[in-house]
């Protein structure tokens, strides 16, 4: 039930932000699909593993999809992965490290701020691994 919960809302602020992105109207439910299946992905991944690790599996999954959905609905891929992206953001982890730096807890401010440097990371390394193997894939199918 939970997980049709994270579903659920995970979707609704995808939509949210592709509405606030101007994308075309065919496009937005699907990008709030592959932001969802994203965020599903991050929640279980980051039970088991850690919240880096779950993050870049899901800007992986978020970024394989917006390729097969560009390549299926002849659109660019940033219509579905810019938005999907947005529930993977770190946004409360940025907000707890200023919070940190303002109380002068410089050590929970390292911690937190470096958490949350790793999770850009690995959401910027998850989209450049689904468009690597895109476009790997598509060159091997145009060389045959």
């Amino acid at each position: 039930m939970n997980i049709i919960k994270q579903f659920l809302f995970s979707f609704l602020s995808t939509i949210g932000f592709a509405v606030l992105f101007n994308i075309p109207n065919d496009s937005i439910s699907k990008s709030g699909i592959a932001g969802a299946l994203g965020w599903v992905i991050f929640y279980i991944t980051s039970r088991y593993l850690n919240n880096i690790a779950g993050t870049f599996f899901a800007a992986t999954t978020v970024g394989i999809l917006g390729e097969l959905l560009a390549r299926h609905y002849k659109k660019p891929a940033t219509i579905y992965t810019i938005p999907g992206i947005i529930p993977l953001v770190p946004g409360a982890g940025m907000y707890y490290t200023m919070l940190a730096l303002i109380d002068n807890d410089f050590v929970l401010a390292a911690n937190k701020g470096t958490e949350t440097f790793f999770i850009a990371v690995a959401i910027s390394m998850g989209i450049i691994v689904s468009t690597f193997l895109s476009r790997s894939i598509k060159r091997v199918k145009y060389k045959n």
